[in-house]
């Protein structure tokens, strides 16, 4: 992509009602524009970013056996009226009428609607497991929305709904998600702590957050060191593994947020050089509720023995619109955003230090389609402007590598390759600098792990 033909809106200043760093740099950056209290467009790098993310969380469901549907956004006062909900959610939960008088609600979050689903077509135990899940915008009527989309009111959401013959097979199904999440942060560049966790209005009596480090996270976290160093297991998560020694692994360290936390649990069970005391943010939960939903709203299956008895369900949430802030606040610097390769919006950007320079642009224009040919998602700077604006603009908008070329640079045959990371420079011959961004990206895009 020519960035004089993208729409970027960048800002050199702070916008006032930015708060914390993610915010501020989603608003500089051009990621998002404010419409209203808690809801937000979605500019293209932004969006770029959004995308990436729900592509990997779409591929790590895949990979654990769940099947992906859509369900709308507004929802019939009737399905939560019938699980006991409609009355008890809270004003968080938007409800209207609609032309007819009918009580209608904007969808917090989908148990209710799934649960239908699931009664109208499954009838028997052979039809089971089943594990669906949909990508769609949520509306909670927040009190004070903040942080940008951290924690807005409008926001895009991954559900995820297991159905199961039993609690065993159940539990085993919230074993296959938890070790998916596992995987799906790690591959967001993340690392990711599972912790037991309160399962709120949802409902049920097992339930864990993933929360990662962060000095703007919501909640103060106690955890065993070893948990930040654990390697992320590299399994097949389909429906016939059974992956309790993996969550029985993952979860014998001690790990609780300020809410849970037993301080002298805590402190007998994690030596005094292992305890980590830090801020998290939550981007992923998960729960298992028994038939908290199927018995009520009559979602039964046959058994083997003819009798129906009601399903045992799991829900499991992942925020992607929380997802791109949360990971501005673990990977930035004074200078901007450091995206990690397999979120970043362009792996790599293309800089033309001399825009209307018949040799310099012909030198780039080669080289953009040399990064095209490569298979590289590339930004080219071909704008006319100067160095100084487009090296601030680069590591503002955190692309991971900055191949650089000026007309000195095309004299001498060589170009500059920047790490936004580490902010290494490296001189090289031009005609292997595509070759070498390539060889530096293809390790960290983590397509498997």
């Amino acid at each position: 992509m020519r960035l004089s033909r993208y729409f970027l809106p960048t800002l050199r200043e702070v916008p006032k009602e930015a708060e914390i760093i993610s915010h501020q740099l989603m608003l500089r950056a051009g990621m998002i524009k404010q419409q209203a209290a808690g809801s937000y467009s979605w500019l293209p790098m932004g969006f770029k970013v959004l995308n990436k993310i729900v592509r990997i969380i779409e591929e790590e469901q895949a990979r654990s056996g769940a099947v992906q549907l859509l369900m709308p956004t507004l929802q019939s006062a009737d399905l939560w009226r019938e699980s006991g909900r409609y009355d008890a959610y809270g004003k968080e939960m938007l409800r209207f009428k609609d032309r007819h008088e009918r009580d209608m609600l904007y969808g917090p979050t989908n148990e209710e609607m799934i649960t239908d689903i699931f009664r109208t077509y499954v009838k028997s135990y052979k039809d089971v497991p089943l594990n669906l899940y949909h990508i769609q915008w949520k509306f909670r009527d927040e009190v004070r929305p903040r942080f940008g989309t951290m924690r807005s009111r409008e926001f895009l959401m991954k559900d995820g709904y297991s159905f199961d013959v039993d609690e065993a097979a159940a539990v085993r199904a919230y074993h296959r998600v938890f070790v998916s999440y596992l995987r799906t942060f790690a591959r967001l560049g993340l690392t990711a702590i599972p912790m037991r966790a309160d399962t709120g209005p949802i409902g049920g009596d097992l339930s864990h957050e993933f929360i990662i480090l962060a000095e703007t996270g919501e909640s103060q976290v106690f955890c065993h060191s070893d948990i930040l160093e654990k390697p992320i297991p590299a399994v097949d998560t389909d429906f016939d593994s059974d992956l309790s020694a993996v969550f029985a692994d993952w979860t014998s360290l001690y790990a609780a947020t300020e809410e849970m936390v037993d301080q002298a649990a805590y402190e007998a069970a994690v030596p005094a050089d292992k305890r980590v005391s830090a801020r998290g943010i939550e981007v992923g939960h998960i729960f298992y509720f028994g038939t908290k939903y199927s018995e009520p709203m009559k979602a039964n299956v046959t058994g083997p023995d003819g009798k129906d008895a009601p399903v045992h369900m799991g829900s499991y949430g992942i925020g992607p619109s929380r997802l791109v802030p949360a990971l501005i606040e673990a990977f930035h610097d004074d200078a901007g955003i450091v995206w990690p390769v397999s979120v970043a919006p362009f792996e790599a950007i293309l800089i033309n230090l001399k825009a209307g320079d018949a040799a310099t642009d012909a030198a780039c224009g080669a080289l953009y389609a040399e990064f095209q040919a490569a298979g590289i998602d590339v930004l080219y700077d071909d704008r006319d402007a100067g160095a100084g604006q487009k090296f601030a603009n680069a590591d503002l908008i955190g692309i991971p590598y900055q191949l650089i070329l000026g007309p000195r640079g095309l004299r001498e045959g060589q170009a500059e390759i920047k790490h936004r990371k580490s902010g290494e420079r490296e001189t090289l011959p031009i005609d292997a600098a595509v070759a070498r961004i390539k060889s530096l990206i293809e390790p960290q895009r983590l397509d498997q792990i």
